[in-house]
């Protein structure tokens, strides 16, 4: 296997269990001189509350093409985009406000649209050049609303020129607000009027509870009408994602330590793509398997037609009151025309004299076609609950370690918790690593019948992905449950410490190169049949015994060849 994707799982880490169990390379990152963090490739985003970088205004990650936004980075995000609006159109910055609104906080649109054609744009927001009405040498005005006279000082208008009280103000104000985000485009109470209306007039004229609510939308927009971020979905969340365009990974880790897909905003579902993922959750919801299950393992009543199981016994049924009709199970005839002539009570000879006329081909075929697709899918749901049930498990095991396990394993081998921290990566690596095998099956679930190399070499990688990860967790969960036991320092710590961030890092590179390989369609199979195709053309179809090592196809040490590379 002289290419790098014959080194599929791990490179030369995966040659022999001696490399598998003991990764120089990856133990040192969690020695006593270097005790730094090995982030490269697809990790995690981790929460350091001791460190001072924590508290700063947006949380980066190099390797990531996303942010994760708290309120305040937020709001001075959106302080921010109204000054630029604002300095460069020369208006307040409540009319930049009221266009950032109305061109979804996009700064760029709302440049070009002032540019192209400003009184287009001013007549679409409700920007008025002068008043519509105009009342310069009145004493008193009319409220438009409840029609009572006020002196002027009691009367507000908006830019129109359109006079209410404040009173009427405040009620049209609070009921806009209680309605919901669309007060933040409030225009008007006169019907025949688009004059806008800004947080200025918000703040001089609503109650303290509306002004709140207000800017709540306000702030809530810039995330939600906004198309480069999104609210984190986790409950209870209060962090947004600021996410770059043209990234290829959608996968995102907030800071509250949920993982989640930024396209789609299902948990984080690499290495299928979210439309398999829409599928599979609608499967999961839908009544259509329990259709199958009916269809694989009942039979209609022949006279009220309700679904009947038979789990046992012989072919004589009867029928739950109130019908209490009694049949033959195989031919569903009547059972009275049935007897020792017909076959007794566990055959029936009209059944099997119709079935070799036909006569039950049909039904037999939907039946047939009914339980082999319950049963796939019975295969794939139970394996992928199974595993996101112990990924809970993990999670819950993590946050043990984490809280009271570190500690007491610190006391006792004498040894800080910051270099401990080989524990605390392997557990985060099986959460992912659940994660991502979870995904696989139904990754397994949509893979083509037909493609027979493709679903043989899946379910190589699967396997072998599923016994690394066995490994992995077994040395995580029952291995160190020895020095956990321990009253005094261990000598065999230290072995422990370099095989369990060996496991670590092998398992992590297997399952970042199985990603890759699922996310690519399994192209090297592809490739594997073309180049044999092409060599058998060549060589009349009996050249591959003659090539030498040099002359395989790229899937083929893959597929035929490197299970002993894998391990």
């Amino acid at each position: 296997m002289d290419s790098e994707e014959d080194d599929f799982y791990s490179g030369e880490a995966m040659d022999d269990d001696n490399d598998y169990y003991n990764s120089d390379d990856a133990a040192a990152d969690y020695g006593v001189e270097d005790d730094e963090d090995d982030d490269d490739g697809y990790g995690f985003i981790e929460e350091d509350p001791d460190h001072d970088d924590f508290d700063n205004a947006s949380f980066r990650r190099q390797q990531h093409s996303y942010t994760v936004l708290r309120e305040a980075d937020i709001k001075c995000q959106q302080e921010d985009d109204i000054t630029k609006v604002s300095t460069v159109l020369s208006i307040s910055r409540v009319d930049a406000s009221i266009l950032l609104c109305h061109y979804n906080w996009s700064v760029s649109k709302v440049h070009d649209a002032w540019f192209a054609d400003e009184d287009v744009v001013r007549k679409s927001v409700g920007f008025l050049d002068k008043p519509v009405v105009e009342f310069s040498n009145a004493r008193e005005l009319t409220c438009g609303i409840c029609f009572d006279t006020y002196s002027c000082d009691k009367v507000v208008s908006a830019a129109c020129g359109h006079p209410f009280c404040r009173a009427c103000w405040r009620g049209y104000i609070s009921a806009t607000v209680n309605d919901g985000p669309g007060c933040l485009m409030l225009r008007c109470p006169d019907p025949s009027c688009c004059a806008a209306v800004g947080q200025d007039m918000i703040d001089m004229l609503a109650s303290d509870e509306d002004k709140k609510k207000y800017s709540r939308y306000l702030l809530r927009s810039y995330v939600e009408d906004n198309r480069k971020t999104k609210w984190c979905p986790a409950p209870g969340c209060e962090y947004a994602i600021d996410f770059a365009a043209g990234s290829g990974n959608f996968d995102v880790s907030c800071l509250c330590s949920y993982n989640f897909c930024w396209n789609c905003t299902e948990e984080a579902h690499r290495p299928v793509d979210c439309g398999t993922v829409a599928k599979w959750i609608l499967k999961n919801c839908a009544e259509s398997e329990n259709m199958n299950w009916i269809l694989a393992n009942s039979k209609p009543c022949p006279k009220c037609k309700r679904p009947i199981e038979k789990n046992q016994g012989c072919m004589h049924m009867t029928c739950s009151p109130p019908c209490k009709f009694e049949f033959c199970w195989l031919c569903l005839g009547a059972w009275s025309d049935h007897g020792e002539r017909t076959g007794g009570f566990y055959a029936c000879n009209r059944y099997e004299t119709a079935k070799q006329q036909g006569d039950y081909d049909e039904t037999e075929r939907r039946r047939e076609m009914a339980k082999n697709s319950l049963e796939k899918y019975t295969h794939y749901y139970e394996r992928w609950a199974s595993n996101q049930s112990s990924r809970q498990k993990a999670l819950a095991d993590l946050h043990q370690m984490q809280t009271v396990h570190l500690e007491k394993l610190s006391d006792i081998q004498c040894t800080p918790e910051s270099q401990l921290k080989f524990i605390i990566d392997a557990w985060l690596q099986i959460v992912e690593c659940r994660r991502v095998l979870k995904w696989t099956y139904a990754y397994g679930y949509y893979l083509p019948e037909h493609e027979h190399a493709k679903r043989q070499f899946f379910e190589y990688l699967q396997g072998e992905a599923e016994s690394g990860l066995e490994r992995l967790h077994q040395c995580a969960e029952k291995e160190l449950l020895q020095f956990l036991n321990d009253e005094s320092q261990s000598k065999e710590f230290n072995d422990f410490r370099t095989k369990l961030a060996g496991l670590t890092s092998v398992t992590k590179n297997y399952f970042e190169n199985l990603v890759r390989a699922l996310e690519n369609g399994l192209a090297d199979v592809d490739s594997h049949a073309a180049c044999s195709k092409t060599t058998n053309s060549k060589y009349g179809g009996g050249g591959g015994a003659s090539k030498g090592k040099s002359g395989r196809g790229k899937g083929s040490g893959k597929i035929g060849g490197s299970h002993d590379a894998g391990r």
